[in-house]
C-alpha cells in the first residue's frame, strides 16, 4: 500500500467549471480561478520562493512547468489541465497583490478578452 504524501503547495485536485464555451478567455480564467484559488495561491509561494533565492527575472512559463510537475507529484501522476491561455492573466493576479513584483515578470499588453 502506497504511503500517502501531503500536498505540496497546496495542490488539490482540478476542479473544471462547465458551460464556458463561448466564454472570453477573461472569462473562462475568472470561472477557473473561482474553482481554484490554490492556483494562484501556490503560484505565489513559487514566486516568494525564487525572491527569496535571488532570482532577478521569473517567467510565469517556468512557474506553471514548475507547478504541473508539483501537481503530478501530489497527485501520482493526475492530468492537471492548467491553460496556458491563463499566464499573463495570473502574472496581473500576482502583481496586483504585489506590486513590488514587477520588476520580475515581463507584462505584456492583452491581445485578447
Amino acid at each position: 500500500m502506497p504511503i500517502e504524501q501531503p500536498p505540496l503547495f497546496g495542490i488539490q485536485p482540478v476542479r473544471r467549471p462547465s458551460g464556458t464555451s463561448g466564454q472570453t478567455i477573461q472569462e473562462r480564467f475568472e470561472a477557473f480561478h473561482a474553482f481554484n484559488p490554490w492556483v494562484a495561491r501556490a503560484l505565489e509561494r513559487l514566486t516568494a520562493d525564487c525572491v527569496a533565492k535571488g532570482f532577478s527575472r521569473i517567467g510565469i512559463g517556468m512557474l506553471f512547468e514548475l507547478l504541473r510537475y508539483q501537481y503530478g507529484a501530489a497527485t501520482h501522476g493526475d492530468e492537471f489541465a492548467l491553460n496556458n491561455s491563463y499566464r499573463s492573466r495570473y502574472v496581473r493576479l500576482l502583481l496586483d497583490d504585489h506590486p513590488e513584483w514587477s520588476p520580475l515578470f515581463e507584462v505584456r499588453t492583452l491581445r485578447a478578452d
